[in-house]
């Protein structure tokens, strides 16, 4: 082991120890006394909650790397050492897990139960990686082909063992607003405890379709008392709002889809003068975030009379506008066919256009279909822009700006709650399936277009 690896190996466990150190006072100081909190959904404890967490993961990775630098004795040995501090916090965690199922608090029981569940499971991966490397350390040549099986499989442990506490983490949030989309009662809660049973009148909710039911349609009491029912789309409600959506991004994801391809192949089979100072333009452009635009580009539109009311053609004008400079990616893909299709399909007497669309297209489908969902996937989330642009006129909002009306202050988030949880699996459904159905084609764009550039 050289000694430009132990400085190495040093450095980085000083870094994990400092990201460790920062977690373990967060989680002393802001996670554990969150009593006072009252399970507000983002409060300053939650914050500083998932901050600890971030903070002991990056932790625990440099932790791992930098043990690699050391000599196997050395980093069994301290692998030892912060396990006996994983499994220490463990097992503080464990006691405030009791505490808190003392105080009937299911929301403080769930939270102290995962940071235990992570400290023990770091804890006795530590434990064994330690006691792997001091084992190591005496064994001999003939033994290196089992202790490289092992490594093999440890590696493979932590590595699931990370991934399942991480899954856990980001789809938590998912499964509670799932749940809350079928609650009739419009009762804001993010708390565990709440989610199957009304705290405050002691029974449980109303479960049912009320919610989804209510995106489409729109009961009012008319004049003469009677009871009529409107299409949302009629009343600039949530049907109008995701058909405005859904138009801009299938006309984005045409129109940006044709350019990008046709710019890509340009690019990939043409030589032409300047060329490759064009391309670096185009990629050093694109690294400037879009906002530095935002109030230019809106003072443009409202010139041309685009937006407001009519603020539709101009988020379709705006999101094609430079889609061009996204050919980095399908240029790669098209570099990888080989041109002499091309030069054959010439020969036979075939336009540029009919070797683009005949024969390169139907080699090329993963990155068109990666293309689509890209260029789909850009107007469908955005927010932002769309709210900068239409303003206040409900009938020119997309989705993203006109669920965040329902959560504009605590009493709207007190009466929409739920109802803006449906919205959101709505919004989704659409995203999850072209990728439940793409997704083979998606991840063989992304890979096919990085070959070459």
């Amino acid at each position: 082991m050289s000694k430009k690896n132990t400085f190495v190996g040093i450095i980085l466990l000083i870094v994990a120890a400092i990201f460790l150190a920062g977690a373990a006072f967060l989680e002393y100081n802001i996670v554990r006394p969150m009593w006072d909190y009252q399970h507000q959904y983002l409060t300053n404890g939650f914050i500083y909650s998932t901050f600890a967490f971030i903070c002991k993961l990056i932790g625990i990775v440099v932790l791992f790397i930098g043990v690699r630098f050391l000599n196997k004795g050395l980093g069994g040995a301290l692998m030892l050492v912060f396990a006996a501090l994983f499994l220490g916090a463990a097992g503080f965690w464990a006691y405030n897990v009791a505490q808190a199922a003392m105080h009937n608090s299911n929301f403080l029981t769930t939270v102290y139960t995962v940071f235990g569940a992570f400290n023990t499971a770091v804890g006795v991966i530590a434990l064994f990686y330690g006691i792997r490397l001091i084992r190591r350390r005496n064994e001999v040549e003939s033994d290196r082909h089992m202790g490289m099986k092992a490594s093999k499989i440890l590696t493979n442990g932590i590595i699931y063992v990370l991934l399942v506490i991480i899954s856990i983490v980001w789809l938590f949030p998912f499964f509670c607003i799932v749940v809350n989309s079928f609650r009739d009662d419009p009762v804001y809660t993010m708390n565990t405890s709440h989610l199957f049973y009304n705290a405050n009148r002691n029974t449980g909710y109303h479960w049912g379709f009320g919610n989804y039911v209510k995106l489409f349609v729109e009961q009012k009491a008319a004049e003469d008392g009677t009871i009529v029912t409107q299409s949302t789309f009629k009343t600039n409600g949530f049907l109008r709002w995701y058909v405005n959506t859904f138009i801009v991004a299938i006309v984005v994801a045409i129109v940006q889809t044709i350019i990008v391809l046709c710019m890509s192949y340009a690019l990939s089979r043409f030589r032409f003068k300047m060329r490759k100072p064009l391309m670096q333009f185009m990629l050093i452009l694109g690294m400037f975030p879009g906002m530095l635009s935002l109030i230019i580009l809106y003072q443009v539109l409202k010139d041309i009379g685009l937006t407001g009311p009519t603020a539709l053609p101009g988020l379709i004008l705006v999101y094609v506008a430079s889609s061009g400079m996204g050919y980095y990616v399908s240029k790669g893909f098209f570099d990888t066919i080989p041109k002499s299709l091309d030069e054959a399909a010439r020969i036979d007497g075939a336009t540029r256009a009919q070797v683009l669309i005949k024969i390169i297209l139907p080699l090329a489908k993963p990155i068109v279909i990666y293309t689509v969902l890209t260029a789909f996937m850009g107007p469908w989330a955005d927010f932002v822009f769309a709210k900068y642009v239409t303003g206040v006129t409900p009938e020119a909002w997309n989705v993203a700006v006109g669920l965040q009306s329902w959560m504009g202050s605590q009493q709207n988030i007190s009466q929409n709650y739920t109802l803006f949880c449906a919205g959101g699996v709505v919004v989704a459904i659409p995203v999850v399936i072209l990728f439940m159905c793409l997704q083979r084609y998606y991840v063989e764009g992304v890979t096919g277009g990085a070959v070459k550039g």
